[in-house]
Formats: C-alpha cells, structure tokens, sequence
C-alpha cells in the first residue's frame, strides 16, 4: 500500500483535521500523481455534513485535483512519469453499460465510482479525494493538463467547469441565444464565461446588486436583480435558456416565466429540498424544465482543450489545507470570489 496524508472528517460532526491512510499500489492500467492544488467546491461541505446521503467516514473530500505523475502502470499508454494530469468527480465506473460506451460515464447505469465517499469497484475498498498529497487512479479516468494556464485556476474547471460546459454544449447554446445565468458562484462565473465563448447573449439573475461588477467584468453583457421587480418583468418571457446554478431553496416558477416559447430551464444547483413546481409554469409556452449532471471524460478533456485554446480558467482564491474550516465558513456565507483553492504544498 502507499502511504498518504491529508485531512479528513471523521464524522458529520467534527472539522477536517490531518489524517494518515493507505492508498493502493499502482496497477497495470493505473496513474499515481502527487496532488499540487485542490478545488474547494460546495458539495464537498454537503457531503461531510450528511446532507444528500449517509457519508462513508473518515471521508477525505476534494474533487477538483491537479498534479504531476510520478507513476504510472506497465500497460498505461497515454501518461508518463512528469505530465501534468488532473481527476474531477469520478475515478471508475462500469465501462461496460450503454451509457459508459457513449462516454457518459456520469450516468453509469451502474452508478459511477465518486472520487471520494465511495465505493471501489471491489465494494470493499472506500475512495478518498483530493485534500491529500497524492492520488492512484486507473488511466481512462485521469486527464491530460495543458501547462499553458496557472495550474491552481484549472482546477475547479474539473467540476464547476465542466458541470457548466456540459450543459451548455448538450443544449447547443451560443450564437442567437439568449443564455441566463441564475446564480453568480462557483458554478455561475464559470458559465459566463463559457457562455460567452460561446456566442450567447448573457445575462446574470442574481439577488446581490454588488456583483454587478463582476458579472460585466466576467463578460457577461446584462446583469438583473431578481428582488428588483421592475427588472425581473422587463425580461419575462425573453431567455431562451436559463442555467440555474444555485442550491439555495428558489422559486422555480418564477424563473420559468422568464422563458420565452419552448425555453428550457438548466438546474446544475442541488437545493437542499424538492421543487414546487406548477404544471402551468410549463404547460404555458412549452418550456422545459431539464438537468444535467457533469460530464463523461472524453467532454471533460475536451473542456480542459478548449480553456487552453482559449485561455479560460477559474477566478480562485488560494488558501492553506489548515485554513479550509474558515473557507467552508466564507463559502457558505457566498463570500468568495469565486472558487476556493487548496495550495497542497501547506499539508
């Protein structure tokens, strides 16, 4: 076994502290990198506080991992020893089932392998992510790192990128489109940004007026405050699309009023409770209410391809692994601009 470090929750109840544990030995078809940054995203607080489910402890979170290689398997084809290789959410899945072969391992119908608080495919053996020194997974799920971006802003391009892109190129959004963001975070600076590589005519939802700034600085070319009800029904009925990023309770009706005729409303967010949503809120304009997970590998690697060509990455703060409480404290309150990262080298 190797022998790794990093920090952990022990249960629901106590904060990340360090934590030594094994990880397997390299494989034939596996990569071992040692891990430079990790992303901080939201979800890694609602895992360790059992908000979606019952967590696997100790559960050692962070999803949004970058390093070097310093092994790699004898039959491992495509990584060699000093690439640069990244892991987003998930490390395996069946590789077998109708949705694996069409590279959308996110939907695996037998449930993709999370990079942490899961399951090893032996059903024996739990994972555990990113907030560590170093990481083993099996080849097909590593990704190639272009060295021509600050390796710390790519990071979160593994989950808050891609959950963004791939919506937004399944949906085909860009020229001619009217595109709304609904949340100014994490994920919703990032679709900005994609939305208007894209083509789209963005426009930013949001309940604070003071990140009117940003959004026009993140490139966004309209900026609504949803408390302001004067700004709220000039665009009723306007967006062609709207992707909703925020896993606060919201009143989903109201935002699929801002649809026009055969709209389609994006949720990436996960709140913290069902929706409440009225059969008329759809029936009136055709307007569809749709989600999307992340995305397979092969979309992610072409996700990471696009930000190097196009000199895309995420608006992050560094932090030190020992300050990670206090940023779980910033995120919650929404003050972060706009994506915690883990500077590993202070574990």
């Amino acid at each position: 076994m190797i022998q790794a470090k990093g920090y952990a929750a022990q249960d629901p109840q106590t904060n990340l502290a360090p934590w030594d544990f094994a990880r397997r030995e390299v494989g034939p078809h596996d990569v071992q990198f040692d891990i430079l940054y990790c992303g901080v995203c939201h979800s890694d607080l609602h895992q360790i506080k059992n908000d979606w489910f019952p967590g696997i402890f100790p559960m050692v979170p962070g999803h949004e991992i970058v390093g070097r290689v310093i092994k790699v398997g004898d039959h491992v084809k495509n990584f060699k020893v000093g690439d640069l290789a990244g892991t987003g959410c998930m490390v395996d899945s069946c590789q077998e089932c109708e949705n694996c072969k069409k590279d959308l391992e996110q939907y695996c119908l037998e449930g993709n392998t999370g990079t942490y608080n899961s399951m090893e495919r032996d059903g024996s053996s739990p994972t555990y992510g990113g907030y560590s020194n170093t990481i083993v997974v099996r080849e097909e799920f590593v990704l190639h790192i272009s060295d021509k971006l600050p390796l710390a802003a790519v990071a979160p391009l593994l989950c808050a990128g891609i959950t963004t892109y791939s919506p937004l190129r399944h949906w085909k959004v860009g020229k001619g489109h009217k595109l709304a963001v609904l949340g100014l975070g994490g994920l919703g600076h990032m679709a900005v940004k994609f939305g208007v590589a894209f083509g789209a005519d963005v426009t930013i939802l949001s309940t604070s007026p003071n990140k009117e700034a940003d959004a026009k600085k993140l490139g966004a070319h309209h900026f609504v405050v949803t408390s302001d009800e004067e700004q709220l029904n000039a665009v009723k009925g306007s967006f062609d699309f709207i992707l909703d990023t925020v896993s606060a309770p919201h009143d989903f009706n109201l935002y699929l009023s801002l649809l026009r005729t055969d709209g389609t409303m994006i949720c990436v967010g996960v709140p913290p409770e069902p929706a409440q949503i009225a059969a008329f809120s759809l029936l009136g304009g055709r307007k569809s209410l749709a989600g999307s997970g992340i995305g397979g590998i092969a979309e992610t690697q072409e996700m990471l391809d696009f930000c190097a060509e196009n000199n895309i990455v995420s608006e992050i703060e560094m932090i030190d692994i020992k300050d990670i409480q206090t940023a779980y404290d910033r995120m919650t309150k929404g003050d972060v601009r706009y994506r915690f990262v883990i500077d590993m080298a202070t574990l």
